[in-house]
């Protein structure tokens, strides 16, 4: 396969319910986590971790503060998703030749979701790499969830899972060892 130059990382946690309460179509980016990552040396070579005000449902459910560990407070003291869209657009610089990669096609879905009820351009499509199912084409199973796939590899969950920041890092370990295994 030919690499992008470029690639972000990225891990979205969102709004979020329980099962009886699931609006997937209202859910909003709480969080984006990203690491940007220079494929001639398959270096990380910066890291942003941004909370996001949501506007459509603002209280966070138990169940989603539960799951991702992130407080009211952070959503409440946070800035909307456009200010927050556009600083991690400033953060990537010239994105004309970076291609998104993240553990799944979420990440990129919610991205575009979020942009079109703000009414604001999504400039990365037709560019993403899906490292899941590149990851689970590899071992023949595509059941791979991030924990799963780092135990598959022998490697620790770091940090604390769907906390963005923390699975972006580790998906660049993923990222890592499928570049090396590939």
């Amino acid at each position: 396969m030919d690499w992008p130059e470029r690639i972000v990382i990225v891990d979205l946690e969102a709004t979020c319910w329980d099962k009886a309460e699931h609006k997937p179509l209202e859910m909003e980016t709480i969080e984006i986590g990203a690491v940007l990552v220079n494929n001639s040396y398959l270096e990380a070579t910066k890291e942003l971790d941004l909370f996001i005000r949501p506007t459509r449902h603002p209280m966070l459910s138990d169940f989603c503060r539960e799951l991702t560990s992130i407080s009211q407070e952070q959503v409440d003291m946070a800035r909307p998703f456009p200010e927050v869209w556009q600083q991690f657009l400033n953060w990537l610089g010239d994105n004309s030749g970076i291609w998104l990669a993240s553990w799944g096609s979420f990440d990129p879905m919610q991205l575009k979701q979020d942009c079109a009820h703000h009414g604001l351009a999504y400039p990365l499509e037709g560019r993403h790499l899906d490292l899941k199912k590149m990851f689970g084409a590899h071992f023949g199973d595509r059941k791979f969830g991030m924990k799963r796939a780092l135990r598959k590899i022998e490697l620790e969950l770091e940090g604390k899972h769907h906390r963005g920041i923390d699975d972006a890092r580790n998906i660049y370990r993923l990222y890592r060892w499928l570049r090396s295994n590939s």
